[in-house]
């Protein structure tokens, strides 16, 4: 009898063991009862691309409840990020989230080993070596930006047959920040969605030389505007395009503003023809439920994963597209932009860059890329890589 409890035991003990093993691969843990959650930033919730950034926090809200201790702080400048970061930290926050662009959050991670630190993507980070305990996230944009481009190539199309327009005056504007390969990346993309409806169509392109100024947004919109642009869009922070445009509704040729981050339907419902957005819900959630069962993030992050940085678009939910303006959008606009949506969905998104195109590197004029073959965009980082300048296509305002 002795025996059979001896071996009775050992067998428990075997098993018991096993499952230690187990719940070690799979990285499974009991799911804490709180979690203490800081978002750090760059501007505050009534710019667009803050409030689109801070909709992740509301989700946490929503989901977890009283389960959650969150602590924000706004308008946070990158070189200014060291202290309310440390103010974070001393609050007692398991995970920290930043949509600003500073390289602190990279260099002081190591300093707190036990709180994970997610940020935006702002470089490259492929082949970088970086602290266990820091992340870097971002949605495709490029997709949200060529289906834009659909919408606003339909509307070109139907102006030129309403005879709004002439086929020369096929001219798209764009408002941007700064020439870095995310902004250029986008615009790109836009454009090309632009010219698959209407190849002829080109791109005027003004640097505002700052991410939030609403006047000197709204100024060179109005530029634009004046130099026969039919469309408009931004890759900037302020509603200062969209209202540029809806002020200049009542004009002979009529010109309608595509958004990004956060509708214009309110500020511009007129003239606002669609927005695409980044949708960071998606990645925040998955990042706070694997700090709550004590698991690796990119373990439990559904996207393309590299390394320790993490990108998806619309396959899973990553990018979306709002308010379809039916109002103003041409017909059959949905419906095209509904097509590219699957393509992308089946994780083709080759089709983009691509074309008899020959790019220009901005900072490098013997630097050109030939998009004959085509180019594949966030292949092995979250954050746009692409900073060429299409030659015949676009232009860029001094």
């Amino acid at each position: 009898m002795k025996r059979e409890y001896i071996v009775t035991f050992l067998t428990c003990i075997v098993i018991l063991a096993a499952f230690v093993g187990l719940f070690r691969v799979l990285n499974i843990g009991a799911e804490r009862e709180d979690l203490t959650i800081g978002f750090i930033y760059d501007n505050d919730e009534s710019t667009p691309y803050t409030y689109n950034f801070s909709l992740s926090k509301d989700a946490l809200e929503k989901k977890y409840g009283e389960q959650v201790t969150i602590f924000t702080s706004s308008n946070v400048l990158d070189e200014e990020m060291e202290e309310p970061l440390r103010e974070m930290a001393a609050k007692g926050c398991d995970i920290i989230f930043f949509n600003g662009y500073s390289d602190l959050v990279l260099k002081m991670a190591p300093e707190y080993p036990d709180i994970q630190f997610c940020q935006a993507s702002y470089m490259d980070m492929s082949g970088q070596s970086t602290p266990e305990n820091y992340h870097t996230f971002k949605g495709e944009a490029y997709q949200g930006r060529y289906v834009s481009g659909i919408a606003a190539g339909k509307k070109i199309k139907q102006m030129i047959a309403d005879g709004v327009i002439t086929a020369d005056q096929a001219i798209v504007g764009f408002v941007a920040a700064f020439p870095t390969s995310e902004v250029i990346s986008g615009y790109t993309a836009f454009i090309l969605g632009v010219r698959s409806v209407v190849p002829d169509a080109v791109m005027r392109v003004c640097y505002t030389n700052t991410w939030s100024s609403y006047a000197q947004e709204k100024r060179s919109a109005q530029k634009l505007i004046e130099e026969g642009c039919t469309i408009i869009s931004q890759h900037t922070d302020t509603i200062g395009p969209a209202i540029a445009c809806e002020e200049a509704s009542e004009e002979e040729i009529p010109v309608y503003f595509v958004g990004y981050n956060q509708s214009m339907s309110e500020v511009a419902p007129g003239t606002s023809l669609v927005t695409s957005r980044v949708c960071w819900e998606p990645y925040v959630l998955e990042a706070v439920d694997a700090i709550l069962h004590d698991r690796d993030i990119e373990s439990v992050v559904t996207g393309r994963i590299h390394g320790s940085d993490v990108s998806a678009g619309f396959e899973e939910g990553w990018v979306e597209m709002l308010d379809l303006n039916l109002q103003v959008a041409a017909p059959g606009t949905q419906e095209a932009m509904d097509a590219a949506i699957e393509q992308f969905k089946r994780g083709n998104g080759d089709f983009v860059f691509k074309g008899n195109y020959k790019g220009v590197n901005p900072d490098d004029p013997s630097d050109t890329i030939s998009l004959t073959s085509g180019y594949k965009e966030n292949e092995n980082t979250s954050y746009p890589l692409f900073h060429y300048i299409l030659e015949d296509v676009v232009t860029i305002e001094e």
